[in-house]
């Protein structure tokens, strides 16, 4: 990219910051359009309620912003290739993406996208997606070379469904196949791909690893949606809760980056609400299971205590670990 184009690209800015969300609207309506195949990849609740849109507008705001320097964005960047790898994303899927924002930029932007302006924006968004296939192409090399580790979907039989609480049941994840699954970091979190029959759809969602590694199975613990006032109940998560054991879903092997090391020898402090309790209980029990016994305060907060999950199990790791103290309130 030129000097020329990267200044047309600092143009745009301003109409990027009023109307993006507009243009990105726009962008899906006209990708889902002509390649309805994609809706089984993006996450249609948040397409409803208008995160998705927000969240691209966003990053195409923060890319133009930081033309002249896209390297400040790598952190960003990494998160976002870590999920896309999780959800399989391919190179041949960035071509359709950029197909159809550059004429969505044309389309909603009119005649103030001239040539220049749309030549620029390609040239833009072909380097930044070249970043991304570059740095998932790492990452889909690095974990195949994990034990027991696999890229792409996989089905895993849903064993035991145990109920945590009111609202939040536990799924108890062996693969099919039988053979060996990958070790994870306390934290990290798996893509879970169901049918939903209300859209016809397959959709995928992410969702916390909820125990210290078992080299059987993982452990996710899904609370169920339940819409209120212009929030529509969670597709997937009630998908999730009307599942029996013995039923097959698909699942991508564990990613994240927010995840605790497992040989870090100082203070944890774990905070969390509701049901965002999941990656901090596998955090407290790793860090058991290591042997490590470190000091470890827990300050947990939900709603009330039918929906205070895990109770028991808490209770037995704070006779386990005499330096975890755990601190529990009620919101109402």
């Amino acid at each position: 990219m030129n000097a020329d184009q990267k200044e047309l690209i600092k143009a745009t800015i301003p109409i990027l910051r009023s109307s993006g969300e507009d243009l990105t609207n726009y962008f899906y309506a006209r990708m889902f359009k002509h390649h309805p195949e994609l809706r089984n990849m993006f996450n249609m609740g948040n397409q409803a309620n208008g995160r998705q849109k927000s969240a691209l507008a966003n990053a195409v705001l923060a890319y133009a912003e930081n033309i002249d320097n896209p390297g400040v964005l790598l952190g960003v960047l990494k998160g976002i290739g870590t999920k896309h790898r999780s959800l399989n994303i391919q190179p041949d899927q960035y071509k359709i993406v950029g197909t159809h924002l550059i004429a969505s930029i044309g389309e909603v932007v009119g005649e103030a996208a001239t040539r220049e302006i749309l030549q620029a924006w390609t040239v833009a968004f072909y380097q930044l997606a070249q970043i991304m296939i570059d740095l998932e192409k790492e990452l889909y090399i690095e974990n195949a070379t994990k034990p027991g580790s696999w890229n792409g979907w996989r089905k895993f039989v849903i064993k035991k469904i145990v109920e945590e609480s009111a609202e939040i049941k536990s799924f108890y994840l062996y693969p099919e196949d039988g053979k060996a699954i990958a070790d994870f970091y306390p934290g990290q979190f798996i893509s879970v791909q169901v049918f939903v029959e209300e859209l016809n759809l397959s959709q995928p969602r992410q969702y916390s690893l909820s125990n210290a590694f078992n080299p059987e199975y993982y452990r996710i613990s899904v609370k169920r949606e339940n819409g209120f006032g212009s929030n529509p109940s969670g597709m997937v998560s009630n998908t999730l809760n009307s599942k029996s054991e013995g039923e097959i879903i698909s699942i991508s092997s564990p990613a994240g980056l927010f995840h605790l090391e497992k040989d870090s020898k100082n203070p944890l402090v774990l905070i969390s609400g509701g049901v965002g309790f999941t990656p901090m209980l596998s955090m407290l029990e790793t860090n058991i299971n290591a042997l490590q016994n470190k000091k470890t305060v827990w300050v947990h907060g939900c709603r009330n205590e039918s929906v205070h999950a895990f109770k028991k199990q808490i209770s037995s790791l704070k006779k386990k670990q005499n330096g975890l103290k755990h601190s529990h309130f009620m919101i109402q």
